[in-house]
C-alpha cells in the first residue's frame, strides 16, 4: 500500500544574490509577485496536494520569512475594527497552524541534495515532497497537486519535467528516458547540467519531487558532484539503478523562473493579466509601450 504525501521540504537557505540590493534585507522568497510573496504560491500549491506538514530549510537571516507565516493580531484587529473581511480572509490564507511548519537551518550552502539531507530526521520513513520556491507554475490544476495524483498509480520516486531547448541543458538536471508513456516517462539515468551535445535528452526536471525515504539514505553517502555541490538528482539516480522505480511527470501548466530577474518580470505580468482588477489597466499600459516602442524603430 502507497502512503500518502503529507510533508514537503522547501530548500530556501539561498542567499538571493541575483536579485541584490533588494535582497540585503528581504528574502528572496518573500519578494511579491503581484501581492504575494513567492513562499505563499509554493505553499498554497503545496496545501491543494494535501501536504500537512511543511518544512523549511533556512539560513540565517531568513527571520522575515519565519515572521510571515505567524499570526499578526494588531492588523488583524484593526481590519476587524475597520469591517475589512475581505482583506481579513486575505491574511487568513498566510497562517499557518501551530506545529505545522518547521525551520530547520542549512549552515553551508552545499547545494540541494544538501538542504534536503538537512531535514532527514522530520521525514523518517515517509514519501515526501520537495517545492523550489524559484519556479513558479500557472496551472489550473497545481503541478503538485497532478504530481500526487500521478504518484497514487506510480509510487517510486517522481519529478516534475519539462522540455527545453538544447542549449538550455547544462542549466538542468536532464532525463535519460527508457519508456515515453505521454505525460509520464519511465527514466533510466539522469545528468545533472550537461553540455547540448551531451544531454540524453530534451526532458529538464525542473522544481517539483516526490521522493521516497531511499534518497535520504543515498545522500547520507554522497559525495560532492556538478558545482562542487550535493546534487539531489545523484541521489535519486542511485534509486534508478537500486530499484528502476523514478519516473519524470509532462505536468499541465506554464513555468517560470522566478529565480532569475527576467523569469520574476515575465511572472509578473502573466499573473497579473490574469487578474480580473488588473487586466484592464494592464493591457493598456502595455499595448502603449508596445507601441512607443514600434514608433521609435
Amino acid at each position: 500500500m502507497k502512503r500518502k504525501v503529507t510533508k514537503a521540504i522547501f530548500p530556501v537557505a539561498g542567499m538571493g544574490t541575483r536579485f541584490l540590493p533588494a535582497t540585503k534585507s528581504v528574502p528572496k522568497e518573500i519578494m511579491t509577485l503581484v501581492d504575494r510573496p513567492l513562499i505563499q504560491y509554493a505553499i498554497d500549491e503545496a496545501r491543494a496536494a494535501g501536504i500537512k506538514e511543511f518544512i523549511f530549510v533556512t539560513s540565517r537571516g531568513k527571520g522575515a520569512l519565519e515572521d510571515y507565516f505567524d499570526h499578526a493580531p494588531q492588523l488583524e484587529q484593526e481590519l476587524r475594527k475597520k469591517g475589512k473581511h475581505d482583506l481579513l480572509e486575505v491574511l487568513e490564507t498566510t497562517n499557518m497552524d501551530s506545529g505545522a511548519i518547521a525551520y530547520i537551518r542549512q549552515h553551508k550552502a552545499l547545494g540541494l541534495g544538501h538542504a534536503v539531507w538537512c531535514a532527514r530526521r522530520l521525514i523518517a520513513d515517509e514519501p515526501f515532497a520537495v517545492i523550489l520556491p524559484d519556479d513558479v507554475i500557472a496551472a489550473d490544476k497545481p503541478c503538485l497537486q497532478q504530481m500526487v495524483e500521478a504518484y497514487a498509480e506510480t509510487g517510486g520516486n517522481m519529478v516534475a519535467a519539462m522540455e527545453v531547448a538544447p542549449e538550455k541543458s547544462s542549466s538542468y538536471g536532464m532525463l535519460d528516458v527508457s519508456e515515453d508513456m505521454g505525460s509520464m516517462v519511465k527514466v533510466k539515468g539522469m545528468t545533472e547540467k550537461p553540455k547540448a551535445e551531451e544531454s540524453p535528452s530534451n526532458l529538464a526536471v525542473i522544481g517539483r519531487y516526490i521522493l521516497s525515504p531511499s534518497v535520504l539514505t543515498n545522500l547520507n553517502k554522497m559525495k560532492s558532484g556538478a558545482g562542487g555541490e550535493i546534487q539531489l538528482t545523484d541521489a535519486i539516480a542511485q534509486d534508478i539503478e537500486k530499484k528502476s522505480n523514478v519516473y519524470g511527470y509532462r505536468f499541465r501548466g506554464q513555468r517560470f523562473d522566478c529565480g532569475s530577474k527576467s523569469g520574476f518580470l515575465q511572472a509578473t505580468v502573466a499573473f497579473g493579466l490574469d487578474r480580473d482588477d488588473l487586466r484592464e489597466d494592464l493591457s493598456a499600459y502595455l499595448h502603449d509601450v508596445v507601441s512607443m516602442g514600434k514608433a521609435a524603430e
